[in-house]
């Protein structure tokens, strides 16, 4: 099987994020710290961009500086 690509990676990160702000539209802090389930899936979803993250290429991470890779 094939390695995800730098392109991929960013489309995953750009996706879990799009999600996170979906889930908390319309939610308050209190809503969000006292739902079990919404902060796990919160959770998963930084997850999934600090993994992404963390195999960007440096050359990818050199060309994106406005992103806070660490």
């Amino acid at each position: 099987m094939p390695k995800p690509d730098d392109e991929a990676r960013l489309r995953h990160m750009l996706m879990a994020a799009r999600k996170a702000r979906k889930f908390a539209k319309g939610l308050t802090r209190k809503q969000l710290e006292s739902d079990e389930l919404i902060a796990h899936g919160f959770v998963r979803l930084i997850e999934i961009i600090g993994e992404a993250a963390s195999r960007v290429s440096p050359q990818k991470r050199k060309a994106h500086t406005n992103i806070p890779w660490p």
